[in-house]
């Protein structure tokens, strides 16, 4: 896994990667392993204790690649679960940081109350957050992208529609017909077991990530990873995914983050096809450096 972007993470000494243990995570990862889903996972292989500190053992999606580009896709329509929000008038605590990071990027979405204030409830923040991507648009965004240099770019803020998605996927891949086509397929089989799955079925998955991960040599695959946040549904609920989210409905969006995907793969299939004369595929895209 990014080792560089997931800093909570150790190598074990049998090659494994640990990861700081979440109940929540744990619960899910051991469902998993029993699910249809469990080709789109890392594999668990459950827990160890390091000092005072407890891990959950997961397989090293980075282990066998020279110099591995990343991505790190955040799925659905929203990141926040619902109960956070249910919680929120409870507990109104005000955040100088969050009402910063609103100011500095969207100073009219502020009430004059919040100004004068000079802070802004956690939920609040990321009600907002979401809308100002391409969460809010097309149901994930992108989180960040490590290169081959180990050099982390994370501002893809400006990207709200498919064709400015397909150009960051040429990016990611630098055009590379084999890498694009290889991340189609596995998206569709992914899309296919969504759909035969009875932990997808019954689980509101929030703030999971899918991971793409490719190299020199043309391998490349994609992983769901990030299970903190994601909650059975209560009774006999199922969910859709595939729907706007509602309060109440604890619809995530997750398909219809997927299916974007899916489709600005295709795209950028065809654009990688027939290159413009004189592209070489690794024009920048204004993104900064993490």
């Amino acid at each position: 896994m990014c080792r560089a972007i997931y800093c909570n993470f150790q190598l074990s000494e049998g090659g494994e990667v640990l990861k700081l243990y979440s109940e929540a995570e744990a619960m899910c990862l051991d469902c998993l392993m029993r699910d249809p889903l469990r080709p789109f996972v890392p594999q668990y292989h459950g827990l160890v204790t390091r000092g005072e500190h407890c891990y959950i053992r997961l397989e090293d999606l980075l282990r066998g690649l020279k110099k591995p580009v990343i991505m790190d896709c955040k799925m659905g329509v929203r990141t926040y679960q619902e109960e956070e929000l249910i919680k929120a008038p409870a507990k109104a605590t005000l955040r100088s940081d969050m009402y910063q990071k609103m100011v500095k990027l969207d100073p009219a979405a502020l009430s004059a109350e919040e100004h004068a204030q000079g802070g802004v409830t956690k939920w609040r923040y990321l009600q907002w957050r979401d809308t100002t991507n391409s969460t809010s648009t097309l149901g994930f965004r992108i989180e960040g992208i490590m290169m081959e240099d180990g050099s982390i770019q994370r501002d893809f803020r400006n990207i709200m529609s498919l064709a400015q998605l397909t150009e960051a996927l040429l990016f990611f891949t630098r055009s590379r017909r084999p890498i694009l086509k290889a991340f189609h397929s596995r998206l569709l089989a992914l899309h296919d077991a969504l759909k035969n799955s009875p932990f997808f079925r019954t689980h509101e998955v929030i703030g999971s990530s899918l991971l793409f991960v490719h190299d020199h040599s043309s391998r490349a695959s994609v992983w769901m990873i990030d299970f903190g946040k994601t909650r059975p549904v209560p009774d006999t609920s199922e969910l859709q995914h595939d729907v706007p989210w509602a309060q109440g409905s604890r619809e995530d969006g997750y398909l219809i983050g997927l299916a974007s995907l899916i489709a600005s793969l295709s795209q950028a299939i065809s654009a990688a096809s027939w290159p413009k004369e004189g592209s070489t595929g690794e024009e920048s895209l204004g993104t900064e450096e993490g």
